[in-house]
């Protein structure tokens, strides 16, 4: 059937049909606006790994991505708006401003996690607004790595610890930059005392990879970021994928609680180098990349500047260094979403499998590991797998950093035998409760991993010792609670804190973070409703932040169930 189709109105002289659009649709490159980001760029490389690097250069000099940043810098890189406006929207250090005014000059981020919440975190939130103009912003912020030095601000990215309104402000009208941190034990220190010596010996052929993995294994090391995988057995099933393989290191310690890469990589940096470039000579990866939260900015500016002594060195010739910011998301944490986020896209978790040590990073088999886990590979090696399993305590063995904060006096890194309960590292390691506080209970891993009662401090805290009573110890985390702490909200707390951390990639996550944060702030508690509910979070999320998520507020349901009748208490 042969249809007419009648033109369309047009105006005079259009002969029926529009005026064909000026321009092409879409967002236009504005020239000056591309001027401006070629001249921050200069002669870096346009890759699509390099996307967050290339996003921080334009925030950290214009503080904020407009519109016509993020066109420019697309159109320079030749990719769709939609990637990097998606990129940059994803994490949380990115102020992306379409058409309104840019953000406030100066912006204070104050944490509001669980340690920094018990110091008065909440209370500075309140104050702060008033101290300052329209020039400065206060906003909230997920832990910052310091919670033994709580509460904290970020004024920029500088970290102001047991800030006060008055510390704040000053620190506001310092107008301070960060600056390389200064290690304890710099490269020269560390060559003197017979630093890079293993790892020359492994680059001339005196060492064998098998001979490492053996001693590393006999060690019983494990991985120290909070999956607790043994570290011999993972560089064994990277060896055995075909090459070229990579390496990827997590520095991207965000689980509330926890701060001892922090705290190793500040004293003693190329203790945690030299173990990397032995872990990289091992499994013959020809790239090392390093990843560190954007949270951490003096480490670093720290970290570059040694990895060019290194190179300078030549104490790398196995391995290219990279290194890679984080941008503010607690799930790149994960591993393959640390992997995700160094190619420069969205920290999204992967499905498994395949599994990142089969198919990682740039789609090659990957050796992922965390900071401290490399930290200790020198001395184990040195001294002997022998050194390390004659320490621990209750039938276990070795050793282990725990990060303990929270109502003790004296909270921060504590080396302590593996199996050590929170009894005794609470009297034995942190000097007591802090005066006027009675043990409550504890977070033996962290915002993940659980709440235990103070009736069950006597348990060993290590790995596969928690479980069965649905904790972990993870990264090993502590944070003490007191009576003055209401159970309620402290799981309110990590609920809240998983809500905005997640990636919101699957539903169960997504939308079950913020379904059981609404419950359990508007209460009474339904504790048949969120039990139903935490039981879909765990049973269906793609990894491991929705499955862990509930396990707060379960730990509450089942151990303090006296706390379910008071009201939603406050800090």
């Amino acid at each position: 059937m042969n249809m007419q189709v009648p033109p369309r109105s047009g105006g005079k002289g259009t002969g029926g049909r529009r005026k064909a659009p000026r321009t092409p649709k879409g967002r236009q490159i504005d020239p000056t606006a591309l001027d401006e980001v070629c001249a921050l760029l200069t002669d870096r490389p346009r890759r699509r790994d390099l996307l967050i690097e290339h996003l921080h250069l334009i925030q950290d000099h214009y503080g904020c991505l407009s519109a016509a940043h993020l066109t420019a810098l697309a159109a320079e890189m030749k990719m769709a708006l939609t990637e990097v406006y998606e990129v940059a929207t994803f994490y949380s250090h990115f102020d992306v401003v379409k058409d309104g005014p840019p953000p406030a000059p100066v912006t204070v981020r104050v944490c509001d996690s669980l340690s920094c919440a018990m110091a008065g975190a909440e209370k500075l939130l309140k104050e702060l607004p008033r101290k300052f103009g329209k020039d400065v912003r206060v906003v909230r912020a997920p832990c910052m790595g310091a919670c033994d030095r709580a509460p904290v601000c970020a004024v920029g990215h500088l970290q102001t610890f047991k800030a006060t309104p008055d510390a704040v402000l000053a620190d506001v009208k310092a107008h301070k930059h960060p600056h390389a941190w200064a290690p304890k034990t710099d490269f020269a220190a560390y060559q003197k005392a017979g630093g890079y010596t293993l790892l020359r010996d492994c680059l001339s052929g005196k060492r064998t990879r098998d001979e490492l993995i053996k001693i590393v294994s006999d060690a019983g090391l494990r991985g120290l970021g909070g999956a607790g995988f043994p570290t011999g057995r993972k560089w064994s099933l990277v060896r055995a994928e075909p090459a070229p393989r990579m390496f990827a290191v997590n520095g991207d310690e965000g689980e509330p609680g926890t701060f001892k890469d922090r705290y190793y990589l500040e004293r003693d940096p190329h203790r945690f180098i030299e173990g990397m470039l032995i872990a990289a000579w091992v499994v013959e990866a020809p790239e090392t990349y390093f990843y560190i939260r954007d949270e951490y900015p003096e480490l670093r500016l720290m970290i570059a500047e040694e990895f060019k002594k290194i190179e300078e060195a030549e104490l790398s010739p196995h391995t290219k260094l990279h290194l890679r910011r984080g941008a503010g998301a607690y799930i790149c944490g994960e591993e393959s979403a640390m992997i995700e986020s160094i190619e420069g896209k969205r920290g999204l978790p992967r499905h498994r499998p395949p599994y990142v040590a089969q198919v990682g990073l740039f789609g090659r088999p990957t050796l992922e590991q965390n900071v401290e886990t490399l930290f200790w590979i020198r001395d184990i090696i040195e001294k002997g797998a022998e050194w390390m399993t004659s320490q621990g305590r209750h039938d276990r063995k070795g050793f282990r950093s725990f990060s303990v904060s929270g109502r003790v006096k004296n909270p921060g890194v504590k080396l302590a035998p593996a199996g050590v309960t929170a009894r005794e590292l609470i009297e034995e390691f942190c000097g007591g409760m802090q005066d006027g506080h009675s043990f409550k209970g504890y977070l033996p891993g962290g915002a993940s991993g659980g709440i235990l009662p103070a009736s069950m401090a006597d348990e060993p805290m290590d790995f596969g010792t928690l479980e069965k009573f649905g904790c972990f110890v993870g990264s090993h985390a502590v944070v003490i609670l007191s009576d003055k702490d209401d159970m309620k909200a402290v799981a309110l707390n990590l609920m809240k804190f998983f809500e905005d951390e997640s990636c919101g990639q699957c539903t169960p996550c997504r939308a079950g973070t913020e379904k059981a944060a609404k419950l359990m702030e508007k209460g009474p508690w339904d504790a048949a409703l969120l039990t139903e509910l935490s039981t879909a979070m765990r049973d269906a999320s793609i990894c491991g932040l929705g499955q862990a998520a509930p396990n707060p507020l379960v730990c509450v349901l089942k151990y303090f169930p006296e706390e379910l009748k008071k009201p939603l208490g406050t800090w």
